[in-house]
């Protein structure tokens, strides 16, 4: 135990951990104040050196296996949240600071994303059963982040769906337009792009949501306006006046910036324009961490935004507008993470006790840190020419709410 309360030590200043190590003997740490107790009992005494090299990985895993397991009223997520307000006390720690060194020298190598590679990659979450998904998503089955005005008062229904309209609002659509959209999830912006008399070409690399994704637009009633495709987007080719890529970015990998914009670039008309919706980190280039990394989105990586605009400017692109949401996907996974706890004896049935048990680490790891970690969502605006977007903002407003209107008339009316 030398070692792991070492590293304790200097890691838990807020809050306290109550740790009962495998021998049964308790050790405390922190000063219990700025955060939860949380009292934690290891079940193999192997733990006490595994996780002194590798916190981040080994307590997942070990939470996973059972042999890490909590009392006194504490769980996963309060684990998860002491470990996120001592942050900088972890990274700090020697070993730490050596291991994080070799993650950045083998980004590139961890985060390859090779045409074919990449498929894989994203086949490993997104081809889970969808009913998995329904657990704990809205019913349209958006599975990124929503757009809330009230997030005490809406619903998650309400957010994703004013997100869409945010989006379509940006795009500034016209009927008989060509939209791309660039990794289509399970159809729904489709869907809402269509509604604005648009065609939309969709692709995706998941046989399980095109599956999905096509039904929903048969149901929908536009699937003579929308085409889906299951392809990379490297092998995407023509021209559209729109194109839209909301949650792909994560998935490009450090490698492909350049490769990913200018396949945009190219797939541009001379006068249209690309939304780019995805998770951005306002601290300098980092890794993915090890559990997301094995677990969850092998393959992914958040990019700072000095990443991508460097790139931008490599591949020639005008960012003619940058919005920042901040706390947006924290709510929205907030609610993901207490849906999927209301359900959680269904995704055990489809799946077991660990599945779920990882879920709930993934779920409440990536909430906790869009509310204290680095993380953020962004919004770009990109084109090839400068004036292709108007030069003041003022359209987004005006077309958000011209979508709007309709919608509230349409409740009203069934009210």
């Amino acid at each position: 135990m030398r070692m792991l309360s070492g590293l304790l030590r200097k890691f838990v200043r807020n809050g306290r951990m109550r740790l009962y190590d495998a021998s049964g003997a308790l050790h405390e740490f922190g000063s219990g104040e700025n955060g939860p107790t949380v009292t934690v009992r290891l079940h193999d005494k192997a733990l006490h050196h595994k996780l002194a090299f590798n916190p981040e990985l080994i307590a997942a895993e070990a939470y996973m296996d059972g042999t890490l397991t909590f009392e006194d009223g504490s769980n996963v997520h309060q684990f998860l949240e002491l470990f996120s307000v001592n942050r900088s006390g972890l990274a700090s720690a020697g070993s730490q600071k050596l291991l994080r060194r070799a993650w950045r020298g083998l980004k590139r190598w961890q985060q390859a994303n090779p045409l074919g590679v990449a498929a894989e990659h994203a086949r490993h979450h997104y081809d889970l059963s969808t009913d998995m998904y329904r657990l704990f998503l809205d019913e349209g089955l958006n599975y990124s982040c929503a757009y809330f005005r009230d997030p005490d008062n809406e619903t998650l229904e309400e957010a994703q769906r004013a997100k869409l309209i945010h989006i379509a609002a940006k795009l500034r659509l016209e009927p008989g337009m060509k939209v791309a959209e660039i990794g289509s999830g399970w159809g729904s912006l489709a869907i809402q792009l269509a509604k604005c008399g648009t065609q939309v070409t969709a692709i995706n690399v998941s046989p399980e949501q095109l599956k999905i994704s096509r039904q929903r637009v048969e149901e929908a009633g536009v699937a003579d306006k929308v085409t889906f495709f299951e392809r990379d987007y490297r092998e995407l080719d023509g021209k559209f006046d729109r194109i839209v890529s909301v949650g792909m970015m994560e998935h490009v990998g450090v490698n492909y910036f350049d490769e990913y914009f200018g396949k945009v670039r190219d797939l541009l008309t001379d006068d249209g324009y690309a939304m780019i919706h995805a998770i951005g980190r306002m601290t300098p280039p980092g890794t993915t961490g090890p559990f997301i990394r094995k677990y969850i989105f092998p393959g992914g990586y958040v990019p700072a935004m000095s990443e991508v605009f460097a790139s931008l400017e490599r591949v020639g692109l005008w960012a003619c507008d940058n919005e920042i949401l901040r706390l947006h996907y924290y709510y929205t996974i907030r609610h993901w993470r207490e849906r999927f706890a209301a359900n959680r004896e269904a995704a055990k049935v489809l799946y077991d006790e660990r599945f779920c048990r990882m879920w709930e680490f993934y779920l409440s790891a990536v909430e906790l840190g869009f509310l204290h970690g680095s993380n953020m969502v962004f919004q770009l605006l990109l084109s090839r020419e400068r004036d292709a977007v108007p030069i003041i903002r003022d359209f987004i407003v005006d077309d958000e709410r011209a979508l709007v209107k309709p919608m509230r008339t349409r409740k009203k009316a069934a009210e």
